[in-house]
Parts: C-alpha cells; structure tokens; sequence
C-alpha cells in the first residue's frame, strides 16, 4: 500500500531546553515512470498513491487523450527501484509521441515567447464552455471546503492539494502531492476514468498560485473556473483570457481578485468585483 508520508528522525529546538530528538512527518516523494502502451513516457517525481488517476491526467493535458473513451485500461508495471503505470489507449487512438518530446509549452522556463506559447495550447483545445457561474459566498468557502479533506498536510505541512468542486460547491475529487502539478494531474484523471470530461460545470481549486502549466491543464479538460489562494503568474492570465476561462486568485477568507472573465462570478451588490484590485 502506498504511503503518502514517512517518518523520520528530527531534532526540535525549544529555547527552555535546546535541541531534543524526535520524530516527524515529512511528506514522501518517489519516482512514477509513466508508460503509453509499453513505452516509457515521462517519469515524475511524486507522493505515492492514485498513480493510475496521475497518468491518465497527464496524458490529458498532455493531448494525447481527450476522454475516457480513448482509454483501454491502466495497470501498474513496477520495476525493482520504481513505480511505474502504463496506460494502454484504445486501438482507434493514434498516439503521438512526439508532442511529449518537444514540452512546447510544459513550463514557464522552456523559453517560448507568451504569444506562441498560448498559441500552441489553443491549437490543441478549444476555449472552455461558457458553463454556470458560481456565487461569490461558494467561492469563498472552497479553500477551507478543500483544507479539511488534507489528511496528508496536516499530518507534514509539505503538500499541495488540487480539489474539482461542483459549481454549488460540493466536493467532487481532491488530490494531494509534493508536485502542484501531479495533484491537479491526479484530480483530472479522476474525473477522465470517471468519465466526467470535459468539466464544463466544474470549478479548480489550487492550493498554491496560478501557473501557465495550471490553466493549461484546466483548458485540456474543459474547466471553465480556476480558483487559487495565491497569485497567478501574467501567462496564466494571459492564457485564461484568451481561452474563455475565469481565473480567481488571492481566494483567502472573504476576498479574491477575479483576473478573467467576471461574469461568471455571481454577486449580492452590482460592482462588487473589481478586477483591477489588488491584495
């Protein structure tokens, strides 16, 4: 069974008695290689556990399958020193391997400019549906919604989590993992083998900030609202304008900014939403 933390040995500091032995939690990382039809794709390190749901989320940001259809089965193929899972696509489905190669736009460091950058993920997935809104008040009951289900983070502090939310706020899928990206990874390949996809009603909650990579994953599955307690980077809001998806930030106890798309947010007071404010 796959663990999600370890323990280990640590010294605390206490001013009234120094340096005393002890043990603690740390979040556990470990490499996943993840396999098309036999053949090694990717390898990623991350916390163990949902394996199955990481792979079928990457290769659906990826592009390399868009729905639970393109799926024949996942199974796990471990090696002596690794994890691994190989996805096994249905026989109508032509992979191409080479998109995974080239990571034309996998990161905000791989050195393509903003506007071929969001050109690039427009060419592979259409701008989100225009969906339901969400209320202001479920907005900001989310990042508490997705803190409780944090078993893993409360036990070591190091986890991110993503969680998928309904647009009146129950709680559909949350994931956590030492990689931002693998658990929002984890959250859409739920949602891909649960047939969910595309999630044109459905809400993102990310407990860090905003990335280019975030949205995009967000896009490749139809997600219209992208919500998260921190900042998003100006490719992220780039990305989400252009792709018709509202993106929130700064989500912390009774206020967010709204960087894209506000009409989707539904309000008590006309104007209450400024999209130019900052926190």
């Amino acid at each position: 069974m796959a663990r999600d933390t370890h323990k280990v040995e640590v010294h605390r500091y206490r001013r009234d008695k120094g340096l005393l032995p002890a043990a603690d939690d740390v979040a556990a990382e470990e490499p996943l290689e993840i396999r098309v039809g036999g053949r090694s794709v990717s390898i990623t390190m991350r916390t163990p556990g949902h394996d199955e749901e990481l792979a079928s989320g990457f290769l659906l940001s990826e592009g390399l399958i868009q729905d639970r259809a393109d799926v024949a089965h996942v199974h796990r193929c471990d090696q002596s020193d690794h994890s691994a899972v190989d996805v096994v696509v249905a026989s109508r489905v032509a992979v191409d391997f080479a998109r995974l190669t080239r990571h034309v736009f996998a990161s905000s460091s791989c050195g393509i400019c903003g506007a071929a950058t969001i050109d690039a993920v427009r060419k592979h997935w259409p701008a989100a549906a225009n969906g339901p809104g969400i209320s202001a008040d479920v907005l900001i009951s989310l990042p508490q919604r997705l803190r409780d289900v944090q078993a893993a983070f409360e036990r070591t502090g190091g986890l991110h989590a993503a969680g998928l939310f309904e647009a009146g706020g129950r709680l559909v899928v949350a994931r956590e993992d030492v990689g931002r990206h693998n658990a929002v990874d984890k959250v859409l390949g739920h949602a891909l083998l649960a047939g969910l996809t595309p999630l044109n009603s459905h809400v993102l909650m990310v407990s860090g900030r905003a990335s280019f990579e975030i949205v995009q994953k967000a896009l490749a599955a139809g997600t219209p609202i992208v919500a998260a307690v921190s900042a998003p980077s100006s490719l992220a809001v780039e990305l989400a304008e252009d792709s018709n998806i509202t993106l929130v930030g700064f989500l912390r106890e009774d206020r967010f900014n709204v960087y894209t798309h506000p009409s989707r947010i539904r309000t008590t007071h006309a104007g209450e939403i400024d999209t130019a404010t900052t926190l």
